[in-house]
């Protein structure tokens, strides 16, 4: 027989009599090969304008797909499905080379700043990986995988200085951002109905949509003491399990696939925490916001990373904190200073206190809730590129540095296939104690990315919101154009809409059903996976 390695037109040994297949027969099943996928390949010339239509970059795009089907090793692609996996298949093979070359660079950088912006690289290229292999199970998981993916290469490049490095990291992820970029544009195409009849991937490609919290969190959560549901227990007098949150952390198993609950005491446990991407679902519950707190004060003066500056991150899918203050006590001084990231999908924080001043809640990736939760800082304090909604939930500004201005969000979506952005439903946007009275503008948001997406609707915004509303991130640009900003039925001293700014990205929502893009049930599908948390949450308007 012939063997499975050799060449489809490779020549037969002469020293064997009987050859493989007769010369004939072998070329003109290449011949019909070339011809279907030919074929393949007109079919899909003609489509690749329509699936790449709400791409940023279509000829970019158009072009990506032609070459992933030429590369296919597959039977030539046909269908945007088929497009879709031979797009993920060729960046999955990019990827692995950037990753490594990636690595390379951080083992040889002596520079302290930029070898920890590669340290963070390295691990964001990892979770990225981990996202283009996750199983999909429904259209919007594909797309949170996607945007997701998009997010760790951008965030890979915000904290490296500009220089020949940056410039290194960029050539190797820029490619493959624009290989991102085009599978969200042939998903959303497809989603939305433009190609249904060259194949449709919703129902080609995925399962029905699971429940994936199980009905066990609502008792834990509705225990009368998280203790006699708790797995470990954490306490810094030695009664527990562990004396601190790490340890407790580090232990819980590795892929957890039913909920893994770890009660912490009241106490201030100094440490700083990961929740590394193998440690799901995971509960950490607390004595009270105001009985268990977790503090850090990580900074980028101080040499720390945004993304590492973080007192508590978690990138564990299936997460749910609740009952805990979690904070960062650098001071507006320092800059840059995470108190919470999260990087997990399906995240639940709930009753928790988020204290810090700039970048204090780093909302980074995936789909997240938060629910009557206080977030407290100054410049840019609720930000990252999530899909997030927080729902019943107080944001107050605090008094920031001399001359600074205070922004509640900064939201970073780059593409306009991401299904990313905030969503601030019936919260209450208010002053710090120490922002009472004082002469600092502060503002509902401004754009860190091309895409940005935030929205205000149904909440108290309180007299402190300077008039215009939102604040342009550097002078003027071209962001305006591109965002999305919109409020949404808001009340108190700071709601009125007529002295806000006139970009044309920015929207005085009126229409019921634009406004119901925005909340959870629709803009996180929270039914699907909120159900059995035992948290509160409203599923519309």
């Amino acid at each position: 027989m012939c063997r499975s390695n050799e060449p489809l037109l490779s020549s037969p040994s002469k020293g064997n009599a009987s050859q493989c297949k007769p010369m004939s027969l072998v070329i003109t099943l290449s011949f019909a090969a070339l011809l279907c996928g030919a074929a393949a390949l007109f079919l899909l010339n003609l489509a690749a304008p329509d699936l790449c239509v709400g791409s940023p970059d279509r000829p970019s795009c158009q072009s990506i797909i032609t070459d992933a089907v030429l590369s296919s090793r597959r039977s030539k692609p046909s269908r945007p499905a088929d497009v879709l996996h031979a797009i993920i298949a060729r960046s999955l093979v990019q990827h692995d080379a950037a990753a490594a070359a990636v690595a390379g660079m951080h083992g040889r950088s002596i520079d302290p700043r930029n070898r920890s912006a590669l340290a963070d690289c390295v691990q964001l290229m990892d979770l990225a990986r981990d996202r283009r292999l996750t199983d999909a199970s429904a259209p919007d998981d594909a797309r949170t995988w996607l945007s997701a993916v998009l997010t760790d290469y951008a965030t890979c490049m915000d904290d490296l200085d500009d220089g020949p490095l940056r410039d290194a990291v960029g050539a190797r992820l820029e490619p493959l951002k624009s290989l991102t970029s085009a599978s969200l544009a042939v998903l959303n195409a497809v989603r939305s109905g433009r190609k249904r009849s060259a194949g449709d991937v919703v129902a080609e490609v995925f399962d029905m949509f699971p429940l994936w919290v199980p009905a066990r969190d609502r008792a834990i959560l509705e225990a009368a003491g998280a203790v006699t549901a708790a797995d470990v227990v954490v306490a810094k007098d030695g009664s527990g399990n562990f004396t601190t949150v790490k340890e407790a952390v580090d232990a819980a198993p590795d892929g957890g696939k039913s909920r893994y609950v770890i009660y912490v005491k009241k106490g201030v446990y100094k440490e700083n925490i990961e929740v590394g991407r193998k440690k799901r679902e995971l509960m950490i519950v607390g004595d009270g916001m105001d009985a268990t707190v977790i503090t850090g004060s990580r900074n980028k003066v101080d040499g720390s990373t945004t993304f590492n500056s973080a007192t508590l991150a978690v990138a564990g899918d299936g997460i749910i904190l609740q009952d805990l203050r979690i904070e960062n006590t650098a001071g507006p001084e320092k800059h840059q200073a995470v108190a919470l990231r999260v990087s997990a999908d399906r995240a639940v924080v709930h009753r928790c206190r988020v204290d810090g001043y700039q970048d204090t809640l780093y909302a980074h990736s995936l789909r997240q809730f938060y629910r009557d939760t206080t977030v407290s800082g100054t410049v840019d304090f609720v930000f990252g590129d999530a899909a997030a909604v927080l729902q019943g939930c107080t944001l107050a500004a605090r008094l920031p540095m001399r001359g600074q201005r205070n922004a509640v969000t900064a939201q970073g979506r780059e593409d306009p296939n991401q299904n990313t952005g905030t969503s601030v439903q019936a919260c209450r946007v208010v002053p710090a104690p120490d922002l009472v009275g004082a002469d600092v503008a502060t503002f509902l948001g401004r754009p860190w990315k091309a895409y940005s997406r935030t929205v205000f609707m149904q909440s108290y915004l309180a007299e402190h919101i300077d008039a215009k509303g939102w604040l342009e991130w550097d002078g003027e640009f071209a962001f305006k154009m591109t965002l999305f900003y919109g409020e949404y039925q808001n009340e108190g001293p700071g709601a009125g809409t007529d002295g806000r700014v006139r970009w044309p990205g920015y929207h005085v929502i009126t229409d019921r059903s634009v406004a119901m893009q925005f909340t959870v049930g629709q803009f996180i599908e929270g039914g699907n996976w909120l159900n059995g948390t035992g948290v509160d949450y409203n599923e519309g308007l």
